[in-house]
């Protein structure tokens, strides 16, 4: 794929990655295997709100496609293919759940050096259609997106937004909600290996007046261990801790408090990944 301006949801992903990544408060188990077939199988059983869950995913790639098939708790399998260079510089990507028959998508992404397309649909009458542009380079990039309903002819969503990208600093601005909010990010990394790094982030909805600042902050202890924070002016408070036991496998421990209520008892997670 080309060096170009990246997807329309790149925009403000890695501000977003800092603040919500890996926060999380249940208790989640997951474990990775190989074969040398190439086949990849990952196990996840999750407890949410005294609710257990499990699911198990595995990866096929054969040449230019890479087969993802997801197994749930409920017998629901979620089946994605993703082929790429069929066309140059074209991904195409189709999922279709089972036994949900009108679950079916078909997404088209483009690559060029100075631009990105991507159109999605479901696969069924009347679908969804969602399609995106990003214009610019890897350094600025300008993007929006539009969701049409085609059964009611009615646009479901229309956004845009702006991105600046350097070594050790990114920021955006997001206009979305067809217009009634938007997002301002701004994340500037601490170190060459961009494990630390400390981030800003506004939001205001014009409908409601409501304004919500978060300021958070990534930073690795050392090579193996990774701490992470974030604090809006609702109160909200949340920490992480991050350990590589071994290469590719991680505890998580992350909580959650609200600054403004003290007597309630803070939200613990606990993750623990396995990967050979």
């Amino acid at each position: 794929m080309s060096k170009g301006p990246g997807l329309f949801a790149d925009i403000g992903k890695k501000a977003k990655d800092l603040l919500t990544r890996d926060y999380n408060t249940d208790q989640k188990f997951s474990i990775s295997t190989y074969s040398a077939s190439g086949v990849a199988l990952t196990s996840t059983a999750l407890k949410k709100g005294g609710v257990h869950a499990a699911d198990v995913t595995s990866q096929y790639k054969y040449k230019n496609a890479v087969f993802d098939v997801k197994i749930d708790t409920d017998s629901t399998i979620l089946t994605t293919v993703t082929f790429t260079e069929i066309l140059p510089s074209t991904k195409a990507i189709a999922s279709f759940k089972v036994p949900d028959n009108s679950s079916g998508k078909l997404e088209i992404q483009y690559f060029h050096d100075h631009a990105t397309v991507t159109a999605a649909a479901a696969l069924k009458q009347n679908p969804l259609i969602d399609i995106t542009a990003t214009l610019g380079t890897p350094v600025i990039s300008f993007g929006a997106e539009a969701g049409y309903d085609t059964s009611s002819k009615t646009f479901t969503k229309y956004n845009a937004g702006i991105s600046v990208t350097k070594p050790d600093a990114c920021a955006s601005i997001i206009l979305g909600d067809k217009g009634d909010s938007i997002k301002a990010s701004y994340l500037h990394h601490l170190d060459e290996s961009k494990r630390s790094a400390g981030l800003g982030e506004v939001y205001r909805k014009f409908s409601t007046n409501e304004n919500t600042i978060t300021v958070g902050g990534l930073y690795a202890i050392d090579h193996t261990t990774t701490v992470k924070a974030k604090l809006n002016n609702n109160g909200k408070l949340g920490a992480l801790l991050q350990h590589e036991v071994v290469p590719k496998s991680l505890v998580t421990v992350s909580s959650e408090i609200d600054t403004k209520a003290l007597e309630k008892h803070p939200r613990v997670g606990l993750s623990l990944v396995l990967k050979p």
